[in-house]
């Protein structure tokens, strides 16, 4: 996946806020690769630098950011500037927590790779911006984390939002005590803040400000600007499964490295619970891009050929290291800090990866459920090596960590071309209307009815069409995938296929052909192998 965003051209790695160097440790933490690491410290520093280059701002010691790029297009803040959508440029905790936790990230990684120097130079950086993002962004009067305006905004009305003001001290609701944001937790989930600000979490379980049936929503219940709107991209109150994964990872986060009395474990579960039952739709798991908070429902966000594929959820990871409390910090010590309540008589995971080793976790209240009797169990590789008769943190020393290996064969989608020029090119004899032969080369393949992304020969009168694809080289080519339609409305998979290579002088079948399936099949991959071959310019005739 780095090695995409990094060395694939086309690729663009910036268009969205993210934390990619903090994601690279995170994996190395639980699948260690010296190597796979220090390999990709340039790429990191090049990505990061790129965002300092364009982001920076030297007389506040911060990154700016827009809503948008933020993935927060319309929230309350851009709709008190006239480009609602992209108009509010602010230094915001969310985009800061990632850089933060990015030059954290590049300074364990420089660590590794022998270069103090360069560590150095980073912890400073992060050493600075933590600092910031607390005197700055903190609002210590209404004690949540705030986005700051970057430059003087102006509404259609005429209010001002000032330079340099948090949500609310400035503009048209100037003086609010509203304005929280559920981002505003977001710098916990990194574990940038200090010990002493805790107290902005007694809003999140409270239904005057975040808390709902189907919530948390994105902005507090009662603010001026709270609304529920149903289309696309307006994150001023509706539950977003993207926000919720990251506020529970910063609640995780709070529950097991800060003292404080404000949230519980079992507030977590119950909110883990809420997030549960939101992926929903029909008596079926499903998720689309937001929900409303009160009732559960998708509509206005539930969009034909794009909710299909829209999982801003990280539930997997919000149940291993939060409510099973793996925590995954690297180390030869594996802690693991349970936020399951107390109440519960059992629950198991097992098989886990790390560190090159297979760990299982469980608890059996009355001991008669796994066969490692009461109480909680860690094993590692089988032989178990911790356990405690209730609830309660557990510290294992480890066996050694084993490098767990990359995939040495790295296979390569010679078809796809990202930008559309020069090779690989493509032909067909014929392309039928609302379809087009660029969708056939941007390396996604969908089975939706119908899918937006396809290539179809509807409307051709003869018995067979083809494709064409020129790589504009020869590649060594050992198997060639089809990912034939069918989508119940027309656009059936072919009866046969022939698929040929250009020798020069005419199209003939290519040798020794494997099929799987035998016969050709809509809504899968159909998978043609063979010997490896030079190939360069080759041609699908389909069939009716």
């Amino acid at each position: 996946f780095l090695h995409y965003w990094f060395r694939t051209p086309g690729a663009q790695p910036r268009n969205y806020s993210s934390w990619l160097a903090d994601c690279a440790v995170a994996v190395d933490h639980i699948h260690p690769n010296k190597t796979f690491l220090i390999d990709l410290l340039p790429d990191l520093e090049k990505h990061h630098e790129a965002w300092r280059a364009r982001h920076w701002v030297d007389e506040m010691g911060m990154f700016w950011q827009s809503g948008h790029d933020d993935g927060m297009e319309f929230n309350i803040n851009s709709r008190q500037t006239k480009d609602i959508l992209r108009g509010d440029r602010a230094f915001r905790p969310t985009f800061n927590s990632y850089m933060w936790a990015d030059a954290k990230a590049l300074e364990q990684i420089s660590k590794l790779a022998g270069d103090p120097a360069k560590a150095e130079r980073y912890r400073k950086r992060a050493a600075a911006l933590k600092s910031v993002v607390q005197e700055k962004l903190w609002d210590p009067k209404r004690q949540f984390f705030f986005p700051m305006s970057s430059r003087e905004e102006i509404d259609k009305e005429g209010n001002v939002v000032k330079a340099h003001t948090l949500t609310y001290q400035s503009g048209k609701f100037a003086g609010s005590p509203h304005g929280r944001e559920l981002h505003g937790y977001v710098p916990w989930a990194f574990n940038l803040p200090d010990p002493g600000k805790e107290a902005a979490w007694k809003f999140l379980m409270d239904p005057e400000y975040f808390k709902a049936p189907f919530g948390p929503s994105t902005t507090e219940r009662n603010d001026p600007m709270f609304l529920l709107q149903p289309g696309c991209c307006w994150w001023s109150g509706q539950s977003w499964p993207f926000a919720t994964t990251q506020t529970l990872k910063a609640m995780a986060n709070v529950l097991h490295n800060y003292p404080q009395e404000h949230i519980s474990r079992i507030d977590y579960a119950n909110l883990l619970h809420t997030f549960a039952i939101s992926h929903r739709k029909d008596g079926k798991p499903y998720i689309a891009e937001a929900l409303h908070p009160d009732t559960g429902s998708w509509a206005g966000h539930d969009m034909r050929n794009r909710s299909e594929h829209y999982f801003h959820s990280n539930f997997n990871d919000l149940v291993i290291t939060g409510l099973v409390g793996l925590k995954a910090d690297g180390g030869d010590t594996l802690v693991v800090d349970p936020l399951v309540p107390a109440s519960w008589d059992f629950f198991a995971l097992d098989a886990i990866p790390y560190q090159g080793h297979e760990v299982a976790i469980c608890w059996d209240k009355k001991g008669d459920r796994y066969g490692q009797g009461v109480g909680l169990h860690v094993l590692v590789d089988g032989k178990k090596v911790a356990s405690s008769p209730k609830l309660a943190k557990l510290e294992v020393k480890l066996p050694a960590a084993r490098e767990v290996p990359l995939n040495e064969e790295t296979r390569f989608n010679y078809a796809v071309n990202n930008d559309g020029d020069y090779f690989p090119s493509y032909d067909a004899s014929h392309t039928g209307p609302e379809s087009s032969l660029a969708l056939i080369y941007d390396g996604q393949y969908r089975y939706d009815t119908p899918p937006s992304n396809r290539w179809t020969s509807v409307g051709s009168t003869t018995k067979s069409d083809w494709v064409s694809i020129d790589l504009g080289m020869p590649r060594p080519i050992d198997t060639i995938k089809l990912f034939l339609l069918d989508d119940g409305e027309g656009v059936v998979a072919p009866s046969r296929f022939e698929l040929q290579h250009w020798d020069g002088k005419a199209w003939v079948e290519i040798p020794g052909q494997n099929r799987n399936p035998k016969t050709p099949a809509g809504g899968r991959p159909n998978t043609i192998s063979f010997s490896e071959t030079p190939l360069q310019r080759m041609r699908v005739v389909l069939h009716r």
